[in-house]
């Protein structure tokens, strides 16, 4: 973990270049999500929160900087894990409202030690089974999705 104010405080004031602090688009409680996805696969490997200042620290630290709504603090992903998430490139969605944080992922991306948060629970869908849902037709998985063999 980083310095973090005690729980209840409010978070600090931040860095954050004011010209992306401008173009942001925070939900009430301050937080844009932020979409980690794997630089080379394009796999999706999570879905984490940030403010102005885990936002600043993600781009200038080069290692993906998270707010924990349920701790509240920032955690820096793999400072107790190993599990570092090295950052290659940031970019904001067409609404400045989502941050995608393309990473270099070491280890299991998910708490539970799955390679991604979305591993364990694959829902059907039109007539797919869960349990051939997470083997596409090669050549056929969505953009931004990586196959596996």
């Amino acid at each position: 973990m980083t310095s973090t104010p005690p729980p209840g405080t409010p978070r600090p004031a931040s860095d954050l270049d004011p010209a992306i602090a401008a173009r942001l688009k925070r939900g009430a409680d301050g937080l844009v999500p932020a979409i980690a996805q794997q630089y080379d696969t394009g796999e999706v490997l999570m879905l984490g929160w940030m403010d102005d200042e885990a936002l600043h620290r993600t781009l200038t630290t080069g290692r993906c900087t998270y707010w924990s709504r349920s701790r509240q603090e920032y955690w820096v992903k793999g400072d107790t894990s190993g599990h570092i998430q090295e950052v290659k490139s940031v970019a904001l969605d067409c609404d400045a409202d989502t941050v995608l944080v393309r990473v270099d992922q070491t280890g299991a991306a998910c708490h539970t030690g799955d390679r991604t948060c979305f591993d364990a629970d694959v829902l059907p869908t039109g007539g797919v089974s869960p349990a051939g849902a997470g083997s596409p037709t090669p050549g056929t998985a969505p953009r931004g999705v990586a196959e596996t063999s």
